[in-house]
């Protein structure tokens, strides 16, 4: 059985010994570290190998969003798991924006945090919200709201690239996957920018969210089992 290697980064001690306590019941997970600051995960990340970081993204100092991008550039094989107390839909999207695959707040039960490492070290992606913020939420159909008609203006390939950004891939790993340039991809990323009147990745991440171009790339709680 392949074991997934956990980095724990929470600047409360006691969660993250909660934490540690939660995952190593499990069969198949390990905890490789703990940090309770950023610069301590960074340090982690880069020796540990850790397959999947929880992280929380209140921490005192250089925290928040930008630690997603830190630890995705310290341990680029790893996936982030964002473990927070914000249960705000734009906190969701810059998450996911910045290169995390997960989001799951801190009030969820223990089996859907669970299930998240699970997922997202299979490399799907897992968004754990409750209420208007929810996932389906999220992800309504282009259908349901005339605003998200631009997405029709993109091609097949487009669309395709315009997950892959949203996911959080780089423009080489985009072009790794496609066979093609940089380059190329960096004038798909431009095309549609143009086509859809957006101006940033962020923009580009909400747009793919809400139009429901993700809707196959994200698993929520309620599709998961403690043991899936």
């Amino acid at each position: 059985m392949s074991v997934i290697r956990i980095l724990i980064v929470d600047d409360h001690a006691m969660l993250r010994s909660a934490l540690r306590v939660l995952i190593e019941e499990q069969n198949d997970m390990k905890v490789v570290g703990e940090a309770g600051d950023l610069s301590d995960a960074i340090d982690v990340a880069r020796t540990a190998m850790p397959d999947v970081i929880s992280l929380d993204l209140s921490m005192p100092g250089d925290s928040g969003m930008s630690g997603v991008g830190h630890l995705r550039a310290a341990a680029p094989g790893a996936r982030i798991l964002v473990l927070t107390m914000h249960e705000d839909p734009a906190y969701v999207r810059s998450a996911i924006a910045m290169g995390a695959w997960g989001y799951v707040v801190k009030s969820a039960a223990d089996s859907e945090f669970i299930s998240a490492i699970r997922t997202v070290n299979m490399g799907q992606m897992f968004v754990n919200m409750k209420g208007p913020g929810s996932h389906e939420a999220l992800c309504q159909s282009a259908s349901d709201d005339i605003a998200f008609a631009p997405i029709a203006k993109l091609s097949q390939r487009e669309r395709e690239v315009l997950i892959d950004v949203a996911r959080g891939h780089t423009s080489q790993e985009i072009a790794d996957r496609i066979g093609r340039s940089i380059k190329t991809v960096e004038s798909y990323r431009a095309r549609m920018m143009h086509k859809l009147g957006l101006k940033t990745r962020v923009d580009l991440t909400t747009i793919a969210i809400e139009s429901g171009l993700l809707r196959d790339h994200i698993n929520m709680p309620s599709q998961q089992g403690p043991g899936s």
